[in-house]
């Protein structure tokens, strides 16, 4: 008679239960609450930013209306910098040069919002699981874990607000397994009032003294066509081919390839006699690889492992005629 009870409290639990969920799909539904968190929130709050030895401090405003987005980034630390976001362009103002560089927006990444809208193609080139959970900015926060399962491209580590799902603190993580970029929130603070007059620049810049550069790009998928790439990189797709015009008034193509989450760019730029240097060196958590194409310089740069770089940047040749 027990053992009877015991099973059929058994079997009763057995049914309430929730079926078993895959872990990975689990984590990916936490990651979906990421990249929808910081497109629909407006906050305030200042985060550190940690690469290579250096750190930095910045105050961030996104604020999210009728209108689309808008955000401020004000540096906080050594030389001031600002950089203001809306739906249509970027403005970086660089107060030391008095210089003003406006692009339109195209895919426009800055922590928190790293995401791309749809995360469902990370799953394809990243082991994505639940971590722990920690404490972040005064608040409770999962963990979400992606691991490459290949050697092209870093890992990453993302921490979520367990209530909104904004991203409060990142980690990427080279092939060695050390950090070469930390992204965390010290203050932050979730709100639908935020004032927009908080996001207008802290600069003057009408005066005479201060130059506006234009930056923007004849955006084309088609752009550079003169240009093959024979080796190609698993995962990474080509999101964007334009023609750029340098602070120097030459022209250059650039592409961008990307898997979701990290991101390649191949600037191909015509040499004008000058004498360029082959080779390749890290700028913080960004390594960069340069090559001679015939009468061109091939730069290649990207948050992933320097011979993915070198792997694609080989391979650009100009097209035969």
């Amino acid at each position: 008679m027990r053992r009877a009870l015991f099973l059929l409290i058994l079997g009763g639990v057995a049914a309430a239960a929730p079926p078993f969920a895959d872990p990975q799909t689990e984590a990916l539904v936490w990651l979906q609450k990421m990249a929808s968190a910081a497109q629909r929130l407006s906050y305030t709050g200042i985060f550190t930013y940690q690469s290579g030895g250096n750190s930095e401090t910045s105050r961030i405003t996104h604020l999210v209306d009728a209108t689309g987005q808008q955000e401020r980034l004000e540096v906080l630390d050594g030389s001031p910098r600002e950089v203001i976001s809306t739906s249509a362009e970027v403005k970086c103002y660089l107060p030391d040069d008095k210089v003003v560089i406006v692009e339109k927006r195209e895919d426009y990444k800055a922590f928190p919002a790293l995401l791309p809208p749809s995360v469902g193609r990370l799953g394809e080139h990243y082991q994505i699981r639940l971590g722990g959970t920690a404490r972040i900015a005064g608040l409770d926060s999962q963990q979400v874990i992606l691991k490459p399962k290949d050697a092209l491209r870093y890992g990453h580590q993302l921490w979520a607000d367990a209530g909104s799902g904004l991203i409060v603190k990142a980690r990427t993580i080279n092939e060695r397994g050390e950090t070469v970029e930390l992204f965390f929130f010290n203050q932050l603070q979730i709100s639908e009032n935020i004032d927009p007059g908080s996001l207008k620049p802290g600069f003057d810049t009408e005066g005479e003294a201060w130059r506006v550069h234009n930056a923007r790009a004849l955006q084309s998928l088609t752009a550079g066509k003169e240009w093959q790439f024979k080796a190609s990189l698993p995962g990474f797709r080509k999101s964007a081919g334009m023609i750029r015009q340098s602070t120097s008034g030459q022209e250059a193509t650039h592409f961008v390839f990307s898997d979701g989450l990290a991101s390649i760019s191949v600037f191909i730029e015509p040499l004008a006699g000058e004498k360029a240097e082959e080779g390749s060196y890290a700028a913080g958590a960004v390594n960069v690889y340069k090559r001679i194409a015939g009468r061109h310089l091939v730069t290649v740069l990207g948050e992933v492992p320097l011979e993915t770089l070198k792997r694609l940047g080989r391979g650009v040749e100009p097209r035969r005629k």
